[in-house]
């Protein structure tokens, strides 16, 4: 039923496209049109991307489900940077980071109850998330004096960027072994509908052009929807933004969850907090370089959220054991987390 709905939805990006460029909406009506489509083309880079790995083996599978399960962000990350909305940039980053940390794990616990995870992986996930807040601190605790986007922050921010992205390498070439490892001899059944690899490159192809129309639409609406609606850009970025950029991840993780899988469904939000914050993060800022460059100077509150966010995942997953009540701590957190984005305001 939810893949159905899926599939339907994708009717929205040409209905969007069309109101904006024939009907001239408001920015409001046009950030609400773009926020609702990119949640089914999510899902669809996501869909192709693991269509694709089924022909390249799990070493260029995790490179493509890297590169392209992480588009949707970084294509508005790379369009913010273009308009110049540095504070848009750094918020949604920051806060998909919280949200995988906190609202997905959150609602996967809440549906999956009682299970295990695998410990060593999460421990692995969280302790990156926690190296790259320590990093970042190397470009950040310079901007909270001054002009935070100021060139010299920017340059400083790319070595850094490197360094985290060399980790990330290191740790997925590892983990890749781990999991080859700990599956030698399980044999994998072919799925039936599985797509041919030129039909999923297509799809992949274009699903990503229009995510970069929609986005584009989304990010030249942004700061009218948030005057209009008495929030700041920083809050809709850290907070919606994230949330839709990440939907179709953050609803199969809590499927996943719900059928009975909480190790896995663990598993895809500590994975893809860590891919943003060891992945995403550096590879928007060196990407930046071809368009503005990027001052990975984020604010106190952005660092100490994400920073609690992954004690409080950790505490609760010390054990290897998760239940209802984690799920329900983590949203909570969660809760005070928006919270904190919204006290903050704009810098």
């Amino acid at each position: 039923m939810a893949r159905k709905l899926l599939w339907a939805s994708l009717a929205l990006a040409p209905i969007t496209l069309f109101v904006e460029f024939a009907l001239h909406p408001s920015d409001v009506l046009l950030f609400v049109l773009a926020s609702l489509s990119l949640v089914p083309l999510a899902w669809l880079i996501g869909e192709a991307t693991e269509q694709a790995a089924h022909h390249t083996g799990p070493g260029i599978g995790g490179f493509l489900n890297a590169t392209f399960g992480n588009a949707p962000e970084l294509i508005i990350a790379l369009f913010a940077v273009a308009e110049m909305k540095f504070e848009v940039v750094r918020g949604s980053l920051t806060g998909s980071v919280v949200g995988n940390l906190l609202l997905v794990l959150g609602f996967s616990l809440l549906f999956g109850g009682r299970g295990q995870v695998d410990r060593e992986s999460s421990f692995t996930s969280l302790g990156l998330v926690a190296l790259a807040v320590l990093v970042l601190l190397i470009p950040s605790i310079p901007g909270w004096t001054g002009d935070p986007e100021r060139h010299s922050l920017a340059v400083l921010s790319l070595p850094v960027s490197i360094v985290l992205l060399v980790v990330y390498v290191a740790v997925t070439w590892y983990s890749l072994r781990r999991h080859r490892t700990l599956h030698a001899g399980q044999t994998v059944e072919a799925e039936a509908e599985a797509w041919s690899l030129k039909r999923a490159v297509v799809v992949l192809a274009a699903a990503t052009v229009v995510t970069a129309l929609i986005a584009e639409a989304l990010v030249a609406s942004i700061e009218t929807f948030a005057d209009k609606a008495g929030l700041t850009e920083f809050f809709v970025a850290a907070v919606i933004v994230a949330i839709v950029g990440n939907a179709a991840e953050h609803g199969g993780a809590v499927v996943v969850a719900y059928r009975g899988n909480v190790r896995l469904a663990a598993e895809i939000a500590l994975a893809s907090s860590a891919q943003v914050a060891v992945f995403l993060i550096p590879a928007v800022a060196v990407l930046a370089w071809a368009i503005e460059p990027l001052a990975l100077s984020f604010r106190p509150v952005e660092l100490v959220v994400v920073g609690a966010a992954t004690i409080i995942a950790a505490a609760l997953l010390a054990n290897g054991r998760t239940s209802r009540l984690d799920g329900m701590v983590l949203i909570a957190a969660y809760g005070a987390a928006a919270v904190a984005f919204f006290v903050a305001g704009d810098r």
